[in-house]
């Protein structure tokens, strides 16, 4: 089915409003993931909702959870988010890293023990909207141990997703937003509601033989994620793990940590316009991307097309004309509505 964007962002605001947020996070956080499924992430987008309502229900996430300053340096900060939700905890961590960029032309902020931050291209997108360029490594402490290391099979990392945000005049910013992990596992969620196949070489089950029923990753037992690129996306992972884990003063993937979800994030903004002039910076970044986009295309007609465009596109057409939600994540949004008493 259908729904338009407003519509969808006004009844998530309202579960989360019943089941205990305050104003503000609740329209933060339906603002969020609403925006995910706009710009196309889908498995990040409001299928998250009843995950996240059980997550308060069981006092795995706090709702009007305030951000704790641990550290904070000229350019450097640490801050903890009490298990707050991580689209909140988020914006805390890029205001403060963008007024550090401001003041010195970098800003490095590590947010540990955050709710689930959702999209991370939300947060690079944050720091283009300032004019800023912006570099994000996010793990998550022990629940989210899903991808295997390069040559194994059993799960020793979280998905790992790493981002980076350019900022561009009158056009979409440029937004890089990978997961170290080949796909996301809210990705194979998706299939799994939809009744699809997955990718092949993408998950193994827990013997480590390679398949394409979501079913069988989620077992039990429960499978596990091949990195993307083999040995590449595995050493980013690694990176991943240790910049957003061990340097933010957090954790590692540790399944002594599985109890709840907490990620970690480690973000470094940077302001062009501390190094050179702004006229400059983008002058010299249109000629690159004109550059760029003049190769010739494999298919006739073909596009040649920035990180971040496929979901400038997705938005300008999913707002236009609605978010498609499988029956599955429709029902299951409904149901959490109506069990918390949000009349539909």
């Amino acid at each position: 089915m259908k729904i338009a964007a407003n519509e969808l962002q006004s009844l998530v605001c309202s579960v989360f409003a019943v089941a205990g947020c305050k104003s503000g996070e609740a329209e933060a956080v339906a603002r969020r993931l609403v925006g995910a499924n706009l710009v196309g992430h889908d498995s990040h987008g409001v299928m998250q909702v009843p995950r996240y309502v059980k997550w308060i229900e069981t006092g795995k996430v706090v709702p009007n959870q305030p951000v704790q300053t641990v550290v904070d340096h000229d350019v450097f900060a640490i801050v903890d988010g009490q298990f707050g939700f991580g689209q909140v905890m988020g914006e805390h961590a890029m205001e403060l890293a963008i007024e550090k960029s401001r003041q010195f032309g970098i800003g490095m902020v590590g947010l540990r023990n955050s709710g689930h931050l959702g999209r991370i291209g939300d947060w690079a997108e944050v720091a283009a909207d300032a004019g800023c360029v912006s570099l994000h490594f996010v793990n998550t402490s022990g629940l989210g141990i899903l991808v295997t290391p390069h040559g194994g099979y059993d799960a020793r990392l979280s998905a790992n997703p790493i981002a980076v945000g350019v900022p561009r005049n009158n056009a979409p910013h440029i937004v890089l937003d990978i997961s170290t992990a080949i796909i996301a596992e809210g990705k194979i969620r998706v299939a799994y509601n939809k009744g699809e196949e997955l990718p092949e070489n993408c998950v193994l089950d827990a013997n480590g033989h390679p398949t394409v029923d979501p079913g069988v990753f989620y077992g039990p037992p429960r499978g596990a994620i091949l990195p993307f690129g083999g040995h590449k996306g595995y050493g980013l992972g690694i990176i991943a793990e240790v910049l957003a884990g061990a340097f933010s003063a957090a954790s590692c993937s540790n399944p002594n940590n599985a109890t709840r979800l907490a990620n970690n994030m480690l973000s470094i903004v940077l302001d062009p316009s501390r190094v050179q002039s702004s006229d400059s910076f983008h002058s010299e970044l249109e000629r690159f991307i004109e550059y760029v986009k003049s190769s010739r295309t494999v298919t006739p007609n073909g596009d040649i097309l920035l990180p971040g465009e496929i979901e400038a596109r997705n938005r300008a057409q999913r707002l236009s004309h609605g978010i498609e939600l499988d029956q599955t994540t429709w029902g299951n949004l409904v149901e959490v509505a109506r069990e918390i008493g949000v009349r539909m």
